[in-house]
């Protein structure tokens, strides 16, 4: 897929810095200002001062109320300024966090509400929709399924759509983060950011660079959904795979927005990919490291900065943007023991013994001698597979990486005894 989009200069775009900088005025007191914080053990993993912007701690749990607060913001001024009617109401398309956008910035500035998501969108997205008053509407299995009856709604109910990024007011309220970024971090020499459709990664690079153009901004998206990888050399999408699938459904956005896409190629400086298994272990750093939540969008930028995506230079000042932290709470469990097992700190391992009484216990004293924490324990009996007049156990143990996992399976060994790994 291909699109034809110059490179541009920042004359030539619908919004300036002072669009920018009164966007930040008209919101505030809307949303709220995140902290940057510096995390000592990030900056040492990474080789760079690391700090972390929280917008995972923003007023609906992402940055998207940004963007919809000056969105509607702007279109209830300008109505009010001509002299015409407030609008019936808004409507939108999301995957969960633009959508509790909208909801909270029309409740804010009483206007109804419907947001239209994907089948399979995230439960606590939809309750905290509902919770905020808007109509929900689950169509689609994709964004783009969802905005395409999202648009044919709005004609037929004189709502007014709200895209979730391809939109000049939507990119102005979410480049305010950019203006945050550079008051609390003057010095910053590189900006690493998640990209789905584009909106905050173009605005926040459009912020800084109008002010500091030597400043790096770092867009990241995941490996099974990046159509923006290549493109701002090329100008040319990646085609998508109909059936790609991602824990960062947040921006599991298959088709760029011409705007957002404008000034990505011209402000971003490159764009880099994670997997699944490095934004799993970088939603457990996170946690364990500052104590927070991430979801699987708004983690990326960490992944990227912890899997070495991101070539630093010498006394680099980073700031990562945790871009959300609306995570279902049936999957935080799943995503926490895949970034464990992935890490290597996490093993289910089958071993075949006789069965007779003291098997168990040598294996678990083997597993402490090592320093091992033993989670969990089951015994198989009777099963096709285990010879008569033995027992499998299996083992799930807590390790501190992959070379204490290797050293168990070389203990295993030396005692003569054969441990499967389960979960390679």
């Amino acid at each position: 897929m291909t699109i034809q989009v110059e490179k541009n200069t920042s004359d030539r775009f619908p919004i300036t810095l002072d669009d920018i900088q009164a966007a930040n005025q008209r919101i505030h007191g809307v949303i709220e200002r995140t902290s940057l914080v510096y995390n000592s053990y990030f900056s040492q993993e990474c080789g760079a001062e690391i700090y972390l912007k929280l917008e995972n701690l923003q007023q609906t749990g992402s940055f998207k109320l940004r963007g919809a607060s000056n969105k509607i913001a702007s279109m209830l001024a300008a109505a009010e300024k001509a002299g015409q009617e407030r609008p019936k109401g808004v409507i939108a398309a999301s995957a969960g966090n633009h959508a509790q956008g909208v909801a909270y910035a029309a409740a804010y500035n009483r206007l109804a509400a419907i947001v239209v998501m994907p089948q399979g969108a995230s439960l606590t997205k939809i309750k905290a929709c509902r919770e905020m008053g808007a109509e929900i509407i689950q169509y689609g299995t994709s964004l783009e399924e969802a905005a395409t009856y999202a648009r044919q709604q709005s004609k037929e109910n004189g709502y007014i759509f709200i895209h979730p990024y391809d939109d000049w007011d939507i990119i102005t309220g979410q480049a305010t983060l950019g203006l945050e970024l550079l008051e609390d971090l003057p010095d910053i020499t590189t900006a690493v950011i998640p990209l789905g459709g584009g909106g905050l990664l173009g605005g926040t690079a459009m912020a800084l660079k109008l002010q500091n153009p030597a400043i790096r901004v770092i867009g990241v998206q995941t490996e099974a959904v990046s159509p923006y990888l290549g493109y701002i050399k090329s100008g040319n999408y990646n085609a998508i795979q109909p059936n790609a699938t991602t824990i960062a459904d947040g921006i599991k956005v298959k088709l760029p927005g011409t705007a957002n896409s404008s000034i990505i190629r011209q402000y971003v400086d490159d764009v880099v990919t994670v997997d699944d298994n490095q934004i799993s272990e970088a939603i457990v750093a996170l946690l364990e490291r500052t104590r927070t939540i991430g979801e699987g969008a708004g983690a990326v930028a960490l992944a990227a900065m912890l899997h070495k995506k991101v070539p630093l230079g010498p006394s680099e000042k980073v700031a990562i943007v945790i871009s959300g932290g609306n995570i279902d709470s049936t999957l935080i469990g799943r995503i926490i023991d895949f970034g464990l097992v992935s890490s290597g700190r996490y093993v289910s391992v089958a071993i075949t013994v006789p069965d007779l009484p003291g098997q168990l216990v040598h294996l678990l004293s083997t597993v402490a001698d090592l320093g091992m924490n033993v989670r969990q324990v089951e015994h198989r009996r009777g099963e096709l597979h285990i010879p008569v007049g033995k027992t499998e156990i299996i083992l799930q143990i807590e390790t501190k990486d992959w070379d204490q996992q290797a050293e168990l399976f070389r203990r295993f060994a030396e005692e003569g005894i054969f441990a499967r790994n389960l979960l390679v």
